[in-house]
């Protein structure tokens, strides 16, 4: 069967953006006399999503707040942070969406991110028109690494999930694209460098060498 559909992660797949995260989480943390480096967090939280980061830092620092109420914290601050201080686009991001808009391909972005986190850095950037479906943590009930993410923009697109390709950073992600059916390839950031992706189809170096494989297999 032919490709018809790319299934986007966003955050460490489109952007840069684990050290805004990371400044998030410190601001705040502040508040409880906690701090992090920037590599502290990525390889600590790098690609989970937020409850589930926040579930342990309330767990093994015995914070007296809930971790939902942690969560909801850290989204405002990252939104209202982004909004000054947008995180970079990584390279060959925006040369792909438009590349495979013109293949005819319909595009999905499925990220871990809460919505406003999401919205924040897609306008910024004006990538929002590039994709036919986005679904973001709130629009789900079981985050990646469970599949359901991904089933859900599959099932939007009325396409078997033999027809996509999901583009993936971290092992939660890819997990959760490999279980929904997806052929899956990961690019790896310099946090999950050293993970293992065993259960993906393929490692690509670069968002380039994303982009000729999707090209082999028009």
């Amino acid at each position: 069967m032919s490709l018809l559909a790319i299934y986007f992660d966003l955050d460490g797949t489109l952007v840069d953006s684990e050290h805004l995260h990371a400044v998030s989480w410190n601001k705040v943390l502040t508040e409880y006399g906690l701090s992090f480096s920037e590599d502290e967090f990525c390889q600590q939280y790098a690609g989970k999503p937020t409850l589930e980061a926040a579930k342990t830092i309330v767990s093994e620092h015995g914070l007296e707040i809930t971790p939902s109420a942690l969560a909801n914290l850290k989204h405002v601050v990252f939104s209202d942070i982004s909004k000054n201080q947008l995180p970079e686009l990584l390279p060959g991001a925006k040369d792909l969406l438009t590349w495979c808009k013109k293949q005819g391909l319909k595009l999905a972005l499925v990220t871990g991110s809460a919505k406003a986190e999401a919205t924040a850095i897609l306008s910024g950037h004006n990538l929002t028109p590039f994709f036919d479906v986005i679904y973001t943590r709130d629009d789900v009930e079981l985050p990646k690494p469970h599949p359901e993410p991904y089933q859900l923009a599959i099932a939007q697109f009325a396409l078997t999930a033999e027809s996509g390709l999901a583009i993936e950073d971290t092992v939660a992600g890819s997990t959760s694209a490999k279980a929904a059916g997806l052929f899956t390839v990961v690019v790896p950031n310099k946090y999950t460098m050293s993970s293992d992706f065993s259960h993906v189809d393929l490692r690509c170096k670069d968002l380039t060498a994303v982009k000729a494989l999707i090209a082999s297999k028009l």
